[in-house]
């Protein structure tokens, strides 16, 4: 495809609470980097969640955002999912492509 490489994207949508964890199992997972976006939005299974609150910011949510090679994602995938059984977030998994894959490896 256009001289791209294959890689996996996780996008995991949790409680700024639980983030550090999941930046530590993406680190430890061997991904070279993460997007981490803080004070995220919407509407989910518990309802309307606001983006920013005034004195808490624990309450909000945070969605970080890795890519890295297929061969590693299955342990990342793994140790998130454990994490999201015993607390609230999501986990979103896609195929993508990359331009320059000597950045994930």
């Amino acid at each position: 495809m256009n001289n791209l490489t294959q890689m996996t994207r996780l996008e995991v949508v949790v409680p700024a609470r639980d983030a550090p964890a999941i930046r530590e199992l993406i680190t430890s997972a061997g991904a070279t980097g993460y997007t981490s976006v803080s004070g995220v939005s919407g509407i989910g299974h518990h309802g309307q969640h606001s983006g920013a609150l005034l004195f808490n910011e624990y309450d909000t949510l945070t969605m970080l955002i890795t890519v890295l090679p297929p061969a590693n994602a299955g342990e990342l995938i793994d140790a998130v999912q454990q994490l999201l059984s015993t607390s609230s977030g999501v986990m979103f998994v896609s195929d993508t492509y990359v331009s320059r894959p000597d950045y994930f490896q």
